[in-house]
């Protein structure tokens, strides 16, 4: 198989992979509000300055040297909403020069009322698999959950999702745990749009209670036959990446969602902010060292490659 950087590692410990999330970005385009002019003040690690700079295709593969990623999948990084689909022809753009990223998971909002417009637009794009479109959410589980405008609970928003089914496109989901029960509702009224639930749920709240609270809630959204899961961002608000804290956290997920509806994905730049593109590969490795060979390729690339239809 072909590597993104046109070389096979052949190093003992260097890892096959398809990386099912990531991100670039270009600021000196001033496309992306969050890391210019208007910053997230909420952002989920704390401080994210040291992502205030370039993080383009060179930056990608000097991250990834160490692996054999035979393809990415970008995700959509929060590019200027009044211009949802410049995002996809930016990407579409590097793919040619580049020969990556090989899929786009790009935004659309679904509530608003060029919702269906857009989508067709982004529909258009050949590397377009799905899209990610972030529905309104509390801010912490103290929250009761309440319907409204872009909530997992409004008819437009809905309406919106379910236009998918028409495209053949996937949803990739992003929420915190506390709506999870509520996610595994969707999903089970639209059986047919495959979806996938980022970064691993976020198990942000490590205390006792805090992760039996994640785990019934993963339990729940599990149980939609059309939910996969991505193994991916373990990054906690001023705390440091630790080992095993988050073994703990990939093995109870495996268990819950089995390793054939899990996928890799490394969140970079923005997982960097606790670890390195290498570190968290051999890390993620080492955890599942003991599974199948045939687990373990579904996790690392077969699963991602599946989904999102990639040809390697």
């Amino acid at each position: 198989m072909k590597t993104i950087s046109g070389a096979f590692n052949t190093a003992p410990d260097a890892v096959t992979l398809v990386d099912a999330h990531h991100h670039l970005w270009d600021l000196s385009m001033a496309r992306h509000p969050w890391l210019g002019s208007h910053p997230e003040p909420h952002f989920f690690m704390g401080d994210y300055s040291p992502l205030l700079k370039n993080y383009l295709p060179s930056d990608y593969l000097a991250d990834s040297a160490g692996h054999n990623v035979l393809a990415t999948v970008h995700c959509e990084a929060e590019w200027d909403r009044d211009d949802q689909v410049g995002e996809t022809r930016w990407i579409s753009a590097i793919h040619a020069r580049h020969g990556f990223p090989n899929a786009i998971v790009a935004h659309a909002w679904f509530h608003t009322d060029n919702a269906a417009e857009i989508l067709a637009q982004q529909a258009a794009f050949p590397l377009v698999r799905g899209i990610r479109s972030k529905p309104v959410t509390t801010a912490s589980p103290r929250d009761r959950p309440a319907g409204g405008p872009g909530t997992m609970r409004d008819d437009k928003w809905l309406i919106g999702l379910s236009r998918l089914a028409e495209y053949n496109m996937s949803y990739d989901l992003r929420v915190p745990y506390w709506h999870l029960e509520e996610a595994a509702a969707v999903a089970a009224q639209l059986p047919s749009i495959p979806m996938v639930l980022n970064h691993t749920g976020f198990p942000w709240d490590r205390s006792d209670e805090g992760l039996k609270a994640w785990r019934a809630t993963m339990e729940i959204i599990a149980r939609a036959p059309n939910m996969l899961l991505k193994i991916s961002e373990f990054g906690l608000k001023d705390a440091p990446w630790d080992y095993e804290s988050n073994r703990a956290i990939v093995r109870e997920a495996l268990s819950i969602f089995g390793a054939d509806r899990c996928m890799f994905a490394s969140n970079f730049p923005v997982a960097g902010l606790r670890i390195s593109y290498d570190a968290l590969v051999r890390a993620i490795a080492r955890m599942v060292s003991d599974l199948p060979q045939t687990q373990r390729d579904g996790l690392f690339w077969a699963n991602a490659a599946r989904f999102y239809r990639l040809s390697l």
